[in-house]
Protein backbone atom coordinates (compact mmCIF):
# COMPACT_ATOMS: atom_id res chain seq x y z
CA UNK A 1 0.00 0.00 0.00
CA UNK A 2 1.38 3.23 -1.00
CA UNK A 3 1.54 6.32 1.32
CA UNK A 4 -0.55 9.32 1.04
CA UNK A 5 1.77 12.39 -0.24
CA UNK A 6 -0.61 14.25 2.30
CA UNK A 7 0.61 12.52 5.03
CA UNK A 8 4.01 14.54 4.50
CA UNK A 9 4.73 17.76 5.98
CA UNK A 10 7.66 19.79 6.97
CA UNK A 11 7.22 21.46 10.46
CA UNK A 12 8.24 25.39 10.19
CA UNK A 13 9.60 25.72 13.26
CA UNK A 14 12.16 22.41 12.56
CA UNK A 15 16.02 22.87 12.84
CA UNK A 16 18.70 21.62 10.40
CA UNK A 17 18.40 21.65 6.46
CA UNK A 18 15.81 20.64 4.34
CA UNK A 19 17.42 17.23 3.89
CA UNK A 20 17.72 16.17 7.13
CA UNK A 21 14.38 17.63 7.78
CA UNK A 22 12.81 15.22 5.39
CA UNK A 23 14.80 12.51 6.85
CA UNK A 24 13.71 12.79 10.58
CA UNK A 25 10.10 13.09 9.25
CA UNK A 26 10.28 9.75 7.67
CA UNK A 27 12.33 7.88 10.13
CA UNK A 28 9.75 9.35 12.78
CA UNK A 29 6.74 8.01 10.87
CA UNK A 30 8.04 4.48 11.23
CA UNK A 31 9.27 4.26 14.63
CA UNK A 32 6.48 5.89 15.34
CA UNK A 33 4.03 3.13 13.84
CA UNK A 34 2.30 5.15 11.17
CA UNK A 35 4.35 3.91 8.43
CA UNK A 36 4.29 0.32 8.54
CA UNK A 37 6.59 -2.16 6.90
CA UNK A 38 6.60 -2.54 3.18
CA UNK A 39 4.64 0.42 2.88
CA UNK A 40 5.37 2.26 -0.09
CA UNK A 41 6.73 6.11 -0.10
CA UNK A 42 5.68 8.60 -2.50
CA UNK A 43 8.03 9.35 -5.81
CA UNK A 44 10.77 11.80 -5.22
CA UNK A 45 9.40 14.03 -8.02
CA UNK A 46 5.61 13.49 -5.88
CA UNK A 47 7.44 14.16 -2.94
CA UNK A 48 9.40 17.25 -3.87
CA UNK A 49 6.78 18.94 -5.49
CA UNK A 50 3.90 18.51 -2.69
CA UNK A 51 6.98 19.61 -0.49
CA UNK A 52 7.91 22.41 -2.31
CA UNK A 53 11.73 21.51 -2.55
CA UNK A 54 14.15 20.30 -5.05
CA UNK A 55 14.07 16.65 -6.31
CA UNK A 56 17.82 16.09 -5.11
CA UNK A 57 17.37 17.06 -1.61
CA UNK A 58 14.31 14.61 -1.09
CA UNK A 59 16.66 11.90 -3.03
CA UNK A 60 19.51 12.12 -0.94
CA UNK A 61 17.15 12.10 2.03
CA UNK A 62 15.78 8.49 0.73
CA UNK A 63 19.37 7.65 0.00
CA UNK A 64 20.52 8.53 3.62
CA UNK A 65 17.76 6.19 4.67
CA UNK A 66 18.49 3.84 2.53
CA UNK A 67 21.96 3.50 3.99
CA UNK A 68 20.83 3.72 7.48
CA UNK A 69 18.31 0.44 6.53
CA UNK A 70 14.75 2.38 7.38
CA UNK A 71 13.59 1.79 3.37
CA UNK A 72 14.24 -0.39 0.52
CA UNK A 73 14.61 0.13 -2.85
CA UNK A 74 12.89 -1.95 -5.32
CA UNK A 75 14.81 -1.39 -8.81
CA UNK A 76 11.98 0.79 -10.94
CA UNK A 77 8.78 0.28 -8.11
CA UNK A 78 10.06 2.57 -6.17
CA UNK A 79 11.18 2.95 -2.13
CA UNK A 80 9.74 0.73 0.51
CA UNK A 81 10.04 0.99 4.42
CA UNK A 82 12.12 -2.12 5.24
CA UNK A 83 11.47 -4.90 7.16
CA UNK A 84 14.84 -4.15 9.05
CA UNK A 85 14.06 -0.73 9.87
CA UNK A 86 16.09 0.12 13.44
CA UNK A 87 14.03 1.01 16.16
CA UNK A 88 16.08 3.04 18.24
CA UNK A 89 15.46 7.01 16.84
CA UNK A 90 18.93 8.55 15.33
CA UNK A 91 17.68 12.17 16.39
CA UNK A 92 16.59 13.94 19.11
CA UNK A 93 13.11 13.48 20.28
CA UNK A 94 10.67 16.85 19.21
CA UNK A 95 9.63 19.09 22.38
CA UNK A 96 7.00 18.23 24.25
CA UNK A 97 4.09 20.26 23.58
CA UNK A 98 1.24 20.75 26.39
CA UNK A 99 -2.06 21.82 26.81
CA UNK A 100 -2.57 26.06 27.61
CA UNK A 101 -6.51 24.81 28.17
CA UNK A 102 -7.54 24.74 31.77
CA UNK A 103 -10.27 21.67 30.61
CA UNK A 104 -11.69 21.06 34.25
CA UNK A 105 -13.48 25.06 33.56
CA UNK A 106 -13.39 24.83 29.98
CA UNK A 107 -15.73 21.32 30.20
CA UNK A 108 -19.08 22.52 30.51
CA UNK A 109 -21.32 19.24 31.14
CA UNK A 110 -19.28 15.56 32.36
CA UNK A 111 -20.50 12.61 30.60
CA UNK A 112 -17.49 10.65 32.01
CA UNK A 113 -17.44 8.62 35.58
CA UNK A 114 -21.10 6.90 35.37
CA UNK A 115 -21.67 3.03 37.26
CA UNK A 116 -21.47 1.87 33.50
CA UNK A 117 -18.62 -0.95 33.49
CA UNK A 118 -16.22 -1.75 30.65
CA UNK A 119 -16.04 -5.46 29.51
CA UNK A 120 -12.42 -6.96 29.33
CA UNK A 121 -11.53 -6.36 25.27
CA UNK A 122 -9.40 -9.49 25.61
CA UNK A 123 -12.34 -11.43 27.33
CA UNK A 124 -11.99 -14.23 23.99
CA UNK A 125 -8.23 -15.17 25.46
CA UNK A 126 -10.03 -16.44 29.13
CA UNK A 127 -11.04 -20.19 29.20
CA UNK A 128 -14.18 -18.84 31.67
CA UNK A 129 -15.69 -16.02 30.51
CA UNK A 130 -18.93 -15.83 32.47
CA UNK A 131 -19.87 -12.15 30.48
CA UNK A 132 -22.88 -10.91 29.46
CA UNK A 133 -23.85 -9.99 26.12
CA UNK A 134 -20.93 -10.80 23.50
CA UNK A 135 -21.42 -12.82 20.73
CA UNK A 136 -20.39 -16.80 20.33
CA UNK A 137 -18.28 -17.30 17.00
CA UNK A 138 -19.71 -21.20 17.25
CA UNK A 139 -23.29 -19.99 17.21
CA UNK A 140 -23.62 -16.64 14.97
CA UNK A 141 -24.51 -17.76 10.98
CA UNK A 142 -20.92 -15.77 9.28
CA UNK A 143 -22.04 -17.77 5.87
CA UNK A 144 -25.62 -16.26 5.32
CA UNK A 145 -24.73 -12.75 7.36
CA UNK A 146 -21.52 -12.34 4.87
CA UNK A 147 -23.96 -12.95 1.75
CA UNK A 148 -26.95 -10.75 2.91
CA UNK A 149 -24.43 -8.35 2.84
CA UNK A 150 -22.49 -9.13 -0.46
CA UNK A 151 -26.50 -8.61 -1.82
CA UNK A 152 -26.92 -5.13 -0.22
CA UNK A 153 -23.88 -4.11 -2.11
CA UNK A 154 -25.12 -5.39 -5.18
CA UNK A 155 -26.27 -2.84 -8.20
CA UNK A 156 -30.13 -3.26 -6.81
CA UNK A 157 -29.53 -2.15 -3.97
CA UNK A 158 -27.11 0.88 -5.19
CA UNK A 159 -29.67 3.42 -3.25
CA UNK A 160 -30.10 1.83 0.13
CA UNK A 161 -26.37 1.94 0.48
CA UNK A 162 -25.29 5.33 -0.85
CA UNK A 163 -28.63 7.69 -0.14
CA UNK A 164 -28.73 10.20 2.44
CA UNK A 165 -32.26 9.24 4.04
CA UNK A 166 -31.71 11.84 6.33
CA UNK A 167 -34.59 11.59 8.82
CA UNK A 168 -35.86 8.42 6.97
CA UNK A 169 -34.99 4.81 7.52
CA UNK A 170 -34.70 1.39 5.11
CA UNK A 171 -37.82 1.02 4.53
CA UNK A 172 -37.63 -2.96 4.08
CA UNK A 173 -36.26 -2.97 7.58
CA UNK A 174 -39.20 -1.08 9.15
CA UNK A 175 -41.67 -3.29 6.86
CA UNK A 176 -40.16 -6.21 8.46
CA UNK A 177 -39.94 -4.81 11.89
CA UNK A 178 -44.25 -4.06 11.94
CA UNK A 179 -45.53 -6.90 10.08
CA UNK A 180 -42.89 -9.41 11.58
CA UNK A 181 -41.46 -8.84 14.55
CA UNK A 182 -43.68 -6.53 16.33
CA UNK A 183 -46.68 -8.85 16.07
CA UNK A 184 -44.81 -11.50 17.52
CA UNK A 185 -44.98 -9.01 20.83
CA UNK A 186 -48.44 -8.74 20.15
CA UNK A 187 -47.38 -4.94 19.04
CA UNK A 188 -49.34 -3.18 16.05
CA UNK A 189 -47.58 -0.15 14.85
CA UNK A 190 -47.34 1.61 11.56
CA UNK A 191 -44.43 2.02 9.72
CA UNK A 192 -44.40 6.03 11.21
CA UNK A 193 -44.02 4.62 14.63
CA UNK A 194 -41.15 3.19 14.02
CA UNK A 195 -38.01 4.48 14.54
CA UNK A 196 -34.36 2.76 13.74
CA UNK A 197 -31.42 3.62 16.61
CA UNK A 198 -28.32 2.64 16.78
CA UNK A 199 -28.81 0.00 19.61
CA UNK A 200 -31.05 0.44 22.41
CA UNK A 201 -28.77 2.58 24.52
CA UNK A 202 -29.38 5.18 21.53
CA UNK A 203 -32.78 4.25 21.85
CA UNK A 204 -33.06 5.24 25.69
CA UNK A 205 -31.01 8.49 25.18
CA UNK A 206 -33.17 9.54 21.94
CA UNK A 207 -36.21 8.87 24.40
CA UNK A 208 -34.45 10.65 27.33
CA UNK A 209 -34.00 13.46 26.09
CA UNK A 210 -37.40 14.10 24.04
CA UNK A 211 -39.28 13.42 27.33
CA UNK A 212 -37.41 14.44 30.39
CA UNK A 213 -36.24 18.43 31.46
CA UNK A 214 -34.44 19.51 34.38
CA UNK A 215 -37.93 19.71 36.18
CA UNK A 216 -39.12 16.31 35.38
CA UNK A 217 -38.71 13.04 37.28
CA UNK A 218 -37.74 9.75 36.22
CA UNK A 219 -38.45 6.47 38.33
CA UNK A 220 -36.30 3.63 37.34
CA UNK A 221 -35.68 -0.03 38.28
CA UNK A 222 -33.22 -0.81 41.35
CA UNK A 223 -31.04 -2.61 40.19
CA UNK A 224 -30.93 -1.67 36.50
CA UNK A 225 -29.27 -1.67 33.78
CA UNK A 226 -26.37 0.75 34.59
CA UNK A 227 -25.97 2.57 31.67
CA UNK A 228 -30.24 3.92 31.19
CA UNK A 229 -28.77 5.21 34.90
CA UNK A 230 -26.11 7.07 33.47
CA UNK A 231 -27.89 8.37 30.57
CA UNK A 232 -30.77 9.96 33.08
CA UNK A 233 -27.82 12.00 35.46
CA UNK A 234 -26.53 13.07 32.07
CA UNK A 235 -29.94 14.62 31.44
CA UNK A 236 -29.98 16.44 34.66
CA UNK A 237 -33.64 15.53 34.92
CA UNK A 238 -34.71 14.20 39.07
CA UNK A 239 -34.33 10.83 39.31
CA UNK A 240 -36.22 8.26 41.76
CA UNK A 241 -34.64 4.63 42.19
CA UNK A 242 -37.70 2.03 42.82
CA UNK A 243 -36.18 -1.45 44.52
CA UNK A 244 -37.29 -3.87 43.07
CA UNK A 245 -39.47 -6.79 44.73
CA UNK A 246 -40.27 -10.55 43.71
CA UNK A 247 -42.81 -9.31 40.97
CA UNK A 248 -40.43 -6.46 39.90
CA UNK A 249 -41.05 -3.16 39.71
CA UNK A 250 -43.88 -2.38 42.39
CA UNK A 251 -46.66 0.27 40.97
CA UNK A 252 -47.22 1.77 44.43
CA UNK A 253 -43.68 2.58 45.29
CA UNK A 254 -43.02 4.87 42.31
CA UNK A 255 -43.39 8.30 43.23
CA UNK A 256 -46.57 10.45 42.22
CA UNK A 257 -44.64 13.29 40.88
CA UNK A 258 -42.64 10.81 38.24
CA UNK A 259 -43.04 11.68 34.39
CA UNK A 260 -41.39 8.81 32.94
CA UNK A 261 -41.24 5.29 33.97
CA UNK A 262 -38.45 3.23 32.93
CA UNK A 263 -39.08 -0.87 33.02
CA UNK A 264 -38.11 -3.90 31.37
CA UNK A 265 -40.83 -6.24 32.59
CA UNK A 266 -39.94 -9.30 30.65
CA UNK A 267 -36.55 -9.46 31.68
CA UNK A 268 -35.65 -7.58 34.04
CA UNK A 269 -32.03 -6.26 34.15
CA UNK A 270 -29.98 -7.70 36.09
CA UNK A 271 -31.76 -10.10 38.17
CA UNK A 272 -33.81 -11.73 34.83
CA UNK A 273 -37.20 -11.60 36.65
CA UNK A 274 -40.47 -11.33 34.75
CA UNK A 275 -43.16 -9.48 35.54
CA UNK A 276 -46.46 -11.15 36.51
CA UNK A 277 -49.50 -10.22 33.90
CA UNK A 278 -51.31 -8.97 37.15
CA UNK A 279 -48.57 -6.71 37.86
CA UNK A 280 -48.74 -5.07 34.20
CA UNK A 281 -52.08 -4.50 34.69
CA UNK A 282 -51.39 -2.46 37.84
CA UNK A 283 -48.57 -0.34 35.85
CA UNK A 284 -50.45 0.59 33.35
CA UNK A 285 -53.29 1.66 35.58
CA UNK A 286 -50.96 3.13 37.97
CA UNK A 287 -49.06 5.32 35.04
CA UNK A 288 -52.84 6.42 33.75
CA UNK A 289 -53.85 7.22 36.71
CA UNK A 290 -50.32 9.61 37.31
CA UNK A 291 -50.60 10.91 33.52
CA UNK A 292 -46.93 9.35 33.17
CA UNK A 293 -44.70 7.60 30.29
CA UNK A 294 -43.64 4.26 30.39
CA UNK A 295 -40.96 2.97 28.81
CA UNK A 296 -40.23 -0.49 28.41
CA UNK A 297 -36.69 -1.66 27.31
CA UNK A 298 -37.88 -5.17 25.87
CA UNK A 299 -34.32 -6.98 25.51
CA UNK A 300 -33.41 -10.25 25.59
CA UNK A 301 -37.41 -11.60 24.94
CA UNK A 302 -35.85 -13.69 21.51
CA UNK A 303 -34.01 -15.83 24.29
CA UNK A 304 -37.26 -17.21 26.19
CA UNK A 305 -36.65 -21.06 24.96
CA UNK A 306 -37.96 -22.63 28.24
CA UNK A 307 -41.53 -21.15 27.18
CA UNK A 308 -43.28 -18.46 25.53
CA UNK A 309 -42.60 -14.68 26.36
CA UNK A 310 -45.45 -12.87 28.38
CA UNK A 311 -46.83 -10.51 25.79
CA UNK A 312 -44.96 -6.85 25.84
CA UNK A 313 -46.62 -4.25 28.17
CA UNK A 314 -46.91 -2.37 24.59
CA UNK A 315 -49.54 -5.16 23.38
CA UNK A 316 -51.60 -4.85 26.83
CA UNK A 317 -51.26 -0.60 26.25
CA UNK A 318 -54.59 1.06 25.33
CA UNK A 319 -54.04 4.59 25.45
CA UNK A 320 -50.49 4.83 23.63
CA UNK A 321 -48.83 6.04 26.69
CA UNK A 322 -46.03 3.25 26.47
CA UNK A 323 -42.60 3.75 24.05
CA UNK A 324 -41.46 0.11 23.15
CA UNK A 325 -37.52 -0.12 22.95
CA UNK A 326 -36.44 -3.37 21.20
CA UNK A 327 -32.81 -4.26 20.02
CA UNK A 328 -31.08 -6.87 17.31
CA UNK A 329 -27.97 -6.65 20.00
CA UNK A 330 -28.37 -9.68 21.87
CA UNK A 331 -30.18 -11.91 18.81
CA UNK A 332 -27.49 -11.11 16.39
CA UNK A 333 -24.15 -9.42 17.48
CA UNK A 334 -23.56 -6.28 19.94
CA UNK A 335 -21.21 -4.43 17.29
CA UNK A 336 -24.44 -4.24 15.36
CA UNK A 337 -25.63 -1.73 16.96
CA UNK A 338 -29.54 -2.00 15.48
CA UNK A 339 -32.40 -1.34 18.04
CA UNK A 340 -35.78 0.31 16.98
CA UNK A 341 -38.11 2.68 18.67
CA UNK A 342 -42.07 2.14 18.68
CA UNK A 343 -44.81 5.04 19.77
CA UNK A 344 -47.36 7.21 19.34
CA UNK A 345 -46.56 9.51 15.89
CA UNK A 346 -46.04 12.88 17.67
CA UNK A 347 -42.74 11.16 19.92
CA UNK A 348 -41.39 9.28 17.09
CA UNK A 349 -41.34 12.37 15.28
CA UNK A 350 -39.55 14.47 17.86
CA UNK A 351 -37.42 11.63 18.17
CA UNK A 352 -36.52 11.25 14.55
CA UNK A 353 -35.79 14.75 14.33
CA UNK A 354 -33.69 14.89 17.00
CA UNK A 355 -31.86 11.63 15.78
CA UNK A 356 -31.25 13.27 12.67
CA UNK A 357 -29.82 16.63 14.21
CA UNK A 358 -27.33 14.22 15.06
CA UNK A 359 -26.65 11.54 13.14
CA UNK A 360 -28.87 11.43 10.70
CA UNK A 361 -29.48 7.58 10.36
CA UNK A 362 -28.02 4.27 11.01
CA UNK A 363 -26.06 3.35 7.62
CA UNK A 364 -28.04 2.53 5.11
CA UNK A 365 -26.05 -0.79 4.18
CA UNK A 366 -26.32 -2.29 7.68
CA UNK A 367 -30.14 -1.55 7.26
CA UNK A 368 -30.45 -3.25 4.34
CA UNK A 369 -28.31 -6.24 5.53
CA UNK A 370 -30.28 -6.85 8.16
CA UNK A 371 -33.25 -6.50 6.25
CA UNK A 372 -32.05 -9.39 4.11
CA UNK A 373 -30.64 -11.50 7.19
CA UNK A 374 -34.31 -11.49 8.73
CA UNK A 375 -36.42 -11.50 5.95
CA UNK A 376 -34.76 -14.46 4.39
CA UNK A 377 -35.43 -16.55 7.73
CA UNK A 378 -31.59 -16.43 8.89
CA UNK A 379 -32.53 -14.97 11.85
CA UNK A 380 -35.17 -17.39 12.97
CA UNK A 381 -33.16 -19.95 11.96
CA UNK A 382 -30.44 -18.50 14.24
CA UNK A 383 -32.66 -17.98 17.71
CA UNK A 384 -33.37 -21.18 17.15
CA UNK A 385 -30.13 -22.42 17.31
CA UNK A 386 -28.70 -20.03 20.05
CA UNK A 387 -32.06 -20.89 21.74
CA UNK A 388 -31.57 -25.20 21.80
CA UNK A 389 -27.57 -23.99 22.45
CA UNK A 390 -28.08 -21.61 25.64
CA UNK A 391 -31.10 -24.11 27.11
CA UNK A 392 -28.32 -26.93 27.11
CA UNK A 393 -25.79 -24.55 28.84
CA UNK A 394 -28.15 -22.96 31.31
CA UNK A 395 -28.64 -26.55 32.32
CA UNK A 396 -25.20 -27.43 33.19
CA UNK A 397 -24.43 -23.94 35.11
CA UNK A 398 -27.52 -24.32 37.30
CA UNK A 399 -25.95 -28.08 38.23
CA UNK A 400 -22.53 -26.43 38.48
CA UNK A 401 -24.40 -24.19 40.97
CA UNK A 402 -26.29 -25.93 42.95
CA UNK A 403 -23.36 -28.49 42.81
CA UNK A 404 -20.83 -26.00 44.36
CA UNK A 405 -23.90 -24.67 46.50
CA UNK A 406 -23.61 -21.34 45.37
CA UNK A 407 -26.91 -19.01 45.57
CA UNK A 408 -28.89 -17.74 42.85
CA UNK A 409 -30.49 -14.11 43.51
CA UNK A 410 -32.96 -14.48 40.01
CA UNK A 411 -33.17 -16.58 37.09
CA UNK A 412 -34.92 -15.96 34.20
CA UNK A 413 -38.28 -18.04 34.06
CA UNK A 414 -38.55 -18.02 29.88
CA UNK A 415 -34.95 -18.64 29.39
CA UNK A 416 -32.47 -15.62 29.02
CA UNK A 417 -28.73 -16.17 28.80
CA UNK A 418 -27.64 -15.68 32.89
CA UNK A 419 -27.78 -15.80 36.12
CA UNK A 420 -27.65 -13.16 38.87
CA UNK A 421 -25.79 -14.09 42.02
CA UNK A 422 -25.36 -13.48 45.70
CA UNK A 423 -22.53 -14.36 47.43
CA UNK A 424 -22.56 -14.10 51.06
CA UNK A 425 -22.35 -10.61 52.87
CA UNK A 426 -18.91 -10.57 53.78
CA UNK A 427 -18.28 -11.28 50.11
CA UNK A 428 -16.81 -7.71 47.83
CA UNK A 429 -17.38 -9.37 44.56
CA UNK A 430 -14.95 -6.55 43.03
CA UNK A 431 -12.21 -8.40 45.07
CA UNK A 432 -13.74 -11.96 43.85
CA UNK A 433 -13.63 -10.28 40.16
CA UNK A 434 -9.70 -9.17 40.16
CA UNK A 435 -8.96 -12.71 42.46
CA UNK A 436 -10.43 -14.45 39.34
CA UNK A 437 -8.86 -13.54 36.66
CA UNK A 438 -5.99 -14.50 38.01
CA UNK A 439 -7.07 -17.55 37.64
CA UNK A 440 -8.48 -17.34 33.81
CA UNK A 441 -12.24 -16.50 35.23
CA UNK A 442 -14.33 -13.86 34.36
CA UNK A 443 -17.39 -12.64 36.26
CA UNK A 444 -18.94 -9.33 36.49
CA UNK A 445 -19.43 -7.47 39.80
CA UNK A 446 -23.50 -6.54 40.69
CA UNK A 447 -22.15 -3.31 42.95
CA UNK A 448 -22.53 -0.92 39.54
CA UNK A 449 -26.33 -2.16 38.86
CA UNK A 450 -27.66 -0.60 41.83
CA UNK A 451 -28.38 3.49 42.34
CA UNK A 452 -26.92 5.13 45.58
CA UNK A 453 -23.81 5.43 47.92
CA UNK A 454 -24.95 2.47 49.84
CA UNK A 455 -24.55 -0.34 46.66
CA UNK A 456 -24.92 -3.40 47.95
CA UNK A 457 -20.77 -5.42 47.51
CA UNK A 458 -21.76 -9.06 47.06
CA UNK A 459 -23.79 -9.48 43.70
CA UNK A 460 -22.37 -10.49 40.93
CA UNK A 461 -23.67 -11.78 37.26
CA UNK A 462 -22.55 -14.99 35.83
CA UNK A 463 -23.68 -15.56 31.49
CA UNK A 464 -23.01 -18.48 29.58
CA UNK A 465 -23.78 -16.88 26.50
CA UNK A 466 -20.09 -16.70 25.26
CA UNK A 467 -18.82 -20.09 27.16
CA UNK A 468 -18.87 -23.66 25.89
CA UNK A 469 -20.79 -25.84 28.38
CA UNK A 470 -18.00 -27.92 28.59
CA UNK A 471 -16.22 -25.64 30.59
CA UNK A 472 -18.71 -24.19 32.65
CA UNK A 473 -18.11 -27.21 35.42
CA UNK A 474 -14.89 -26.06 36.33
CA UNK A 475 -15.72 -22.17 35.87
CA UNK A 476 -18.36 -22.72 38.39
CA UNK A 477 -16.13 -24.57 40.71
CA UNK A 478 -13.32 -21.71 40.80
CA UNK A 479 -15.47 -18.98 41.76
CA UNK A 480 -16.50 -21.60 44.41
CA UNK A 481 -12.95 -21.96 45.62
CA UNK A 482 -12.02 -18.32 45.96
CA UNK A 483 -15.19 -17.39 47.53
CA UNK A 484 -14.93 -19.75 50.38
CA UNK A 485 -11.74 -18.64 50.28
CA UNK A 486 -12.58 -14.82 50.81
CA UNK A 487 -15.08 -15.80 53.41
CA UNK A 488 -12.48 -17.56 55.58
CA UNK A 489 -10.19 -14.87 55.12
CA UNK A 490 -13.06 -12.35 56.55
CA UNK A 491 -13.78 -14.21 58.98
CA UNK A 492 -10.21 -15.12 60.69
CA UNK A 493 -9.07 -11.53 59.42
Amino acid sequence: MALPVETFFLHPDAQGTLQSQIQQMIAQGILSGRFQRAEKLPSTRRLAAHLGVSRITVTIAYTELLANDYLVSRGRSGYYVSDNAPVPPAFAPGPTRTDAVDWTRAIGQRFSGGDTVRKPPDWESYRFPFIYGQADPALFDHANWRLCALKALGQKDFTALTTDYYDQDDPQLIEFIARHTLPRRGIAARPEQVLITLGAQNALWLTTQVLLTQRRRAALEDPCYHALRDILSQSRCHVTPVRLDADGLPPDAIPPDADVIFTTPSHQCPTTGTMPMARRHDLLKRAAEMDAIIVEDDYEFEMSFLKSPSPALKSLDADGRVIYVGSFSKSLFPGLRLGYLVGSEPFIREARALRASVLRHPPGHIQRTAAYFLSLGHHDALIRRMGATLHERRQVMSDAIAQNRLQIAGQGAHGGSSFWMRAPENIDTQDLARRLRARDVLIEPGHSFFAGAAQPRNFYRLAYSSIPASRILQGVSRVAEEINTLSNLALNG
